[in-house]
């Protein structure tokens, strides 16, 4: 959820309107959390219709090969390579995909595969996996580096914000070599 808000802010203050929404579920729990971010000169909705998402953050793998059906044929999953058992697959009621990755390199148009996980621990804090890949995304979208540092800045606990920064750093660093 902080990292709506930080992608939100960051396109608020790049002169866009913006719009977003949010499914919890059973979040506090372990669940999965789903949120949209829509920017423009205009949005009128904050509702991403199916097949026209040109981004997909997928935190962890299950949850991106979830919501791939999201993303626009030409649109560009930003994938953390973790896996978290869910419920379901700790009970035995279900099985985890172990080609998880693989299909949704072949579903999405372009994909860049971000070990958020790694660098989230090199920054310091596991927490800082969606900073991570938001910063591979800055590099994608044209938003000025200020307002993603005024992003963080605003919405990151401030006993947080540096190694926030420090994560963001390493996802343009990684993202950047490929």
């Amino acid at each position: 959820m902080l990292s709506t808000r930080v992608l939100a802010e960051a396109a608020l203050l790049s002169g866009y309107d913006v719009k977003t929404s949010e499914v919890h579920g059973m979040a506090q729990r372990g669940g999965s959390v789903v949120s949209a971010v829509r920017w423009g000169e205009k949005v009128y909705s904050p509702l991403v219709p199916s097949g026209s998402a040109d981004f997909l953050l997928a935190f962890e793998m299950l949850e991106g090969l979830r919501e791939i059906g999201s993303l626009s044929p030409e649109g560009m999953a930003i994938v953390n390579p973790y896996r978290v058992d869910p419920l379901t697959v700790l009970r035995g009621d279900a099985v985890y995909p172990e080609d998880a990755l693989e299909r949704i390199k072949e579903k999405a148009g372009r994909v860049l595969i971000v070990p958020a996980r790694e660098l989230a621990l090199e920054a310091g804090s596991l927490r800082a996996m969606g900073t991570c890949l938001l910063g591979a995304l800055s590099l994608i979208v044209d938003f000025p580096v200020e307002s993603w540092y005024r992003a963080m800045e605003e919405f990151c606990p401030p006993r947080y914000v540096e190694e926030n920064l420090r994560a963001f750093e390493l996802g343009r660093e990684y993202a950047g070599r490929y």
